[in-house]
Formats: structure tokens, C-alpha cells, sequence
């Protein structure tokens, strides 16, 4: 054990090391205004090299930064998380893995040296969602796969699509690709990848079953890491993306996976996937500003999003570790008087979701609906965003009122306390990050102030939208602790609303009936069939009929048979003579 605990205190120091170094880099770049391009040729042959390139801008070095920083509090929040694991030393290695994959992914300008982390990404997560090894959790894992081995193929076929520009460093043929006619085709394959690693319709079912993976992983992977590779990937591609109209496409589908995840949050009870569909609507909500054009204001949210979802997630892993593994929110309540500084953190971070002013989420999310409110967009689009929010506040208010309100539900014999501050370290030092975050990034990244001017009630609007979403979402809560449960009143849209819109069934089905059953079948009829017939099968029966033959004569005196078959030759011809 004391291996254990030296393997996650020395992580936590080279992980917040690294932070501060490529934090003060990052500032560093942003005040002079540099950028670093290292090319690293692995090897050549017949005059073609094999490169390895880096790029070390203020984007890669602050988002670094971010990573670093959420990953060594949250693998020294795992030393008391994962306490009494047989396998912790296997656990945190995979996490160091994850981030090292993550790191791959930042600093590449290069789609070839992108796919590594992203492939990395891919297989790590993997293995993580499948840690607690149990028929849920093999099924998760699947799913999240297949869904993400869609946008690696994209990405695939993106990068043999690249050869016609000759290189792969695509930060250099951005502005090329505006006028080539290649252009849609590569910008249609990386809105694809992307998609699927940041789970949009329809790829949004796997984000919710990657809540199997423990609970410092999804701290770590629904914050920062996996689901914002894809996010990332577009703020890298987004010249490419606005001016081909594949914009216009992402823009409603982004706009539908915030509305439904919104929607989804409302009528679920699992602590966990509450939070991921949560994570669900920010990513949406980030793709969608992306897709209009404003990348800097996306990666403002991704970073401060990133800073209270991993809050939120430890919080949730703090209450789960103490209910004794318990994660439905009906059997909770009033753990504002048992665990009060987790309790505290959790509000701060839900606040900071909701967009509470003057918190972390404050600062980037009322600047992307006011630029939403300035710009030139449809109808239905300004629904989906403001909607949403509002939705946001619903769920927010919904988790508080069950979990840390009203009645304590569980059992009376309970063990639900404060005591374990290795856990509450890193919660607080992210609390502290979650209020002062928003404010700190919005000097760094905007420091010329952003002048936007609205009438009076637009600018009201997303107040107004938080408040009424707010109390919903208590009107909401008050009935459900009851025999006349509201949400069964209408119970087909309940199911519908709650499943997020079937996709889940529609995954699996998809996968389980038709490409399987066909694979099954040509498998059984070609691989166990027809090539055995004629291949392996023909063969090994071929060689057996020969050994025999062969074995007869040895068996027999070959000799014998050859004299006697001379002798009868010789008396034959003898005979014609």
C-alpha cells in the first residue's frame, strides 16, 4: 500500500509541476504574442521522413495548463476514492496514460500524430470504463468503443484525403482548403470525428453509460479530457468548418443535444448520469457557439466548464463513496447538515453550472448568449440556446432539492461524515478555482473589453430564463416525492423525454441486430463455410488421404511391392514378345 500511496503523491507533484510551468508558458506566449513549432523527424527512408511535429501556442499551453492541474487533484483525490483497490497502481498508470494521451492531442498540429492520442484516448477510456469488471460495465464499454470507433474512421479517411494537399500538418492548409474542392469532403469527415468523441446526435448515448468507469474517472474524462478532444479538434479546424456551411449542419444538431440533454437531466435519478447529461448540454452548448463562427469564446467555456464539472463530479463521488455506493438522488436528502463543506462545494458548482454571477460558468456563459442574442440567428436556434439554459437551472435546482434539502432518506444506521480530507483537499482547491477561474481566464483571453449592446429585455432575458428555470424546477420537485408522481401522469412522454429520445435502444439495436446478425452470417457461411471447403478444411483432408496412402506402403514393404511389380512388367512384355 505504501507503493501505492508514493505512486499517487508523486504523480499529483509532476502533474501540478507541469501545470504551473505550461500555465506560466502559456501567459507568457499570450503576452508576446509567440508561437513554437517543433518538427522531430523519427526516422527516413528513401528520402522520406517520418516526422513527429508540435505546436506550442497560448491555446495548447493554457488548455495543458487546465488538464495537468484537474488530473493531479483528481489522481490525489483517487488515493482515498480508490482506497483498499488491489489494482490501484494499474488505476492510476491507465489515468497517466489518458492524460498522456491528451497531452499527444493538444500540442499536435499534425493529423497523423493526432490520431495517436485520440486513438489513445479511445483505448484508454476503455479500459477504464470497464475497471469494475461486471456485464454493466463490458456493455458500456462496447458501446463506447463502437461510437467512437466511427470518428476514428473519419479521421482515417480524413488523413488519406489530406495526401492530395502533401502534407499532413493541416495547420499550414487552412486557408488553402477554403478554395480547394477537397475542402467539404475533408470538413464533413472532421465535424464526424468530432461528433462522435464529443457525443452529439446522434452518437450521445455512449456519454451516459461511460458513467460506469469510477468516479475519478469521469471527474477527469467528462471534464476536460475525452469528451472535449472533439471540441477541440473543431476550434483547431474552425476557419475550415464556418466557411463550408457544414456550420449551419452542427449548429442544429449541437442546439438538439443540449435540448435534449437538458430535458433528459429532468426526469433522471442516478447522482452520476445527471451530471453526465449535464456535461452532455455544456458540450452541445460549445459546439453550437463553435459552429457560428466564435472559437475563442468556445474554448473560454471548455476551460471553465472544465474547472466546475470535475468539482461536481468529486462532490458526487464524495456523496456515493459515503451512501455506501449508492447513487440514486431518492434515497438522499438533507446532507447539507451531515457533510457540510461537501455540500458547500457542491452547491458552488452547481451554481457556477447554472451560471450564478460572478462564479466561473458566469463569465463564459453569459458572454456566449449575449453574442448569441447579438448575432444574426433563427428562431428556432435562439429557442434551443435560451431554452436550454433554462433547462440547465431545472436539473440544477432538481439535484439540490433532492440531495441536499428536505428529508434524510437512507437508512438510520448511516456513516456520513466530512472526515476524508485527502478527498476534500482536492475538492476545496477546486472550489477555489471554480470562483476565481471565470474571472482570471476573461482578463487573460479578452483583455480589450468586448462592447455588446442590447435592448434592455434581451439583456434581461437570460436572467429571466435562469429564474424561471429555477423555479420549474422546484414546482417540479415538489411533486415528485409522492403517490401522484407528476411525471407518470404523462408517462409515454416521461419514457421518451427521460431515455434521451431512444437513443440508447437505437444504439444497441443497431449494433445487436443487423450489422452483427449479417456478420454472423457471413462469418458462418464464408469464414466457417465456404473457405473452409476449399481452404483449410480441403487441405487438412487432402494431406490425410496422402499420409494414409503413403503409411499403407510403408506398412506393406515398399520394396516387395517394387519387385513384384518390375517382375510382372518383365513377364508382360516377355508375353507381347
Amino acid at each position: 500500500m505504501m507503493w501505492s500511496l508514493s505512486i499517487c503523491v508523486l504523480s499529483f507533484i509532476f502533474l501540478m509541476m507541469s501545470s504551473l510551468t505550461s500555465l506560466f508558458l502559456g501567459m507568457y506566449c499570450i503576452m508576446k504574442e509567440i508561437v513554437v513549432f517543433i518538427e522531430w523527424e523519427v526516422f527516413q527512408v528513401n528520402s522520406s521522413a517520418v516526422v513527429m511535429t508540435f505546436l506550442f501556442d497560448w491555446m495548447s499551453l493554457l488548455f495543458m495548463a487546465f488538464v495537468m492541474f484537474i488530473s493531479a487533484l483528481v489522481i490525489y483525490y483517487s488515493d482515498e476514492y480508490m482506497y483498499g483497490d488491489v489494482s490501484i497502481n494499474r488505476f492510476i498508470l491507465l489515468v497517466l496514460m489518458f492524460v498522456l494521451s491528451m497531452m499527444f492531442l493538444i500540442i499536435s498540429p499534425n493529423l497523423i500524430s493526432i490520431l495517436l492520442g485520440w486513438d489513445g484516448l479511445g483505448l484508454v477510456s476503455y479500459c477504464l470504463v470497464i475497471y469494475y469488471q461486471n456485464v454493466k460495465s463490458y456493455n458500456a464499454g462496447m458501446l463506447t468503443a463502437l461510437s467512437n470507433r466511427i470518428g476514428d474512421v473519419a479521421l482515417l479517411m480524413a488523413i488519406a484525403w489530406m495526401l492530395n494537399f502533401g502534407s499532413w500538418n493541416y495547420i499550414y492548409y487552412l486557408d488553402l482548403m477554403k478554395s480547394s474542392t477537397e475542402m467539404y469532403i475533408i470538413s464533413i469527415l472532421v465535424v464526424l470525428a468530432a461528433m462522435t468523441k464529443s457525443a452529439q446526435i446522434p452518437f450521445s448515448s455512449w456519454l451516459p453509460a461511460a458513467m460506469a468507469a469510477p468516479t475519478p474517472v469521469s471527474a477527469l474524462v467528462h471534464s476536460s479530457t475525452l469528451v472535449t478532444a472533439g471540441v477541440y479538434l473543431l476550434i483547431r479546424f474552425n476557419n475550415l468548418i464556418v466557411d463550408t456551411g457544414v456550420g449551419q449542419y452542427l449548429l442544429l444538431m449541437s442546439g438538439l443535444t443540449m435540448f435534449m440533454a437538458g430535458l433528459g437531466a429532468n426526469f433522471e435519478f442516478d447522482l452520476k448520469k445527471i451530471i453526465a447529461l449535464s456535461t452532455l448540454s455544456q458540450l452541445g452548448l460549445m459546439m453550437s457557439i463553435l459552429s457560428m463562427g466564435f472559437p475563442k469564446l468556445a474554448f473560454f467555456h471548455l476551460l471553465t466548464h472544465a474547472l466546475f464539472k470535475a468539482l461536481l463530479f468529486m462532490c458526487a463521488g464524495a456523496v456515493i463513496h459515503n451512501m455506501k455506493n449508492s447513487q440514486d438522488i431518492r434515497f438522499m436528502g438533507n446532507l447539507c447538515s451531515q457533510m457540510p463543506l461537501t455540500t458547500v462545494c457542491f452547491n458552488v458548482s452547481n451554481l457556477a453550472l447554472c451560471g450564478m454571477p460572478f462564479l466561473a460558468g458566469f463569465y463564459s456563459k453569459d458572454m456566449i448568449l449575449e453574442v448569441v442574442s447579438l448575432s444574426y440567428l433563427n428562431m428556432f436556434s435562439f429557442f434551443l440556446y435560451f431554452f436550454s439554459t433554462g433547462l440547465t437551472v431545472w436539473y440544477s435546482l432538481r439535484l439540490a432539492y433532492y440531495s441536499m434539502t428536505g428529508e434524510f432518506n437512507s437508512t438510520s444506521f448511516h456513516p456520513l461524515n466530512d472526515e476524508g480530507w485527502i478527498m476534500l483537499t482536492s475538492m476545496i482547491s477546486l472550489m477555489v478555482m471554480a470562483v476565481v477561474g471565470g474571472s482570471m481566464l476573461s482578463w487573460v483571453l479578452f483583455p480589450c473589453p468586448i462592447m455588446i449592446c442590447l435592448p434592455f429585455t434581451l439583456k434581461l432575458l437570460v436572467l429571466f430564463v435562469s429564474i424561471l428555470g429555477g423555479l420549474a424546477g422546484y414546482e417540479m420537485s415538489k411533486f415528485s416525492i409522492s403517490y401522484e408522481l407528476q411525471s407518470m401522469k404523462k408517462y409515454l412522454m416521461s419514457v421518451f423525454l427521460g431515455s434521451m429520445w431512444f437513443m440508447p435502444f437505437i444504439s444497441t439495436w443497431g449494433v445487436n441486430k443487423l450489422p452483427l446478425e449479417v456478420g454472423f452470417q457471413v462469418f458462418k457461411s464464408c469464414d466457417q463455410g465456404w473457405s473452409e471447403e476449399f481452404g483449410g478444411q480441403m487441405l487438412y483432408n487432402q494431406s490425410v488421404e496422402y499420409s494414409r496412402m503413403v503409411q499403407w506402403w510403408q506398412n506393406n514393404n515398399l520394396k516387395m511391392y517394387l519387385l513384384s511389380f518390375i517382375l510382372w512388367v518383365v513377364v508382360l512384355v516377355m508375353l507381347i514378345i
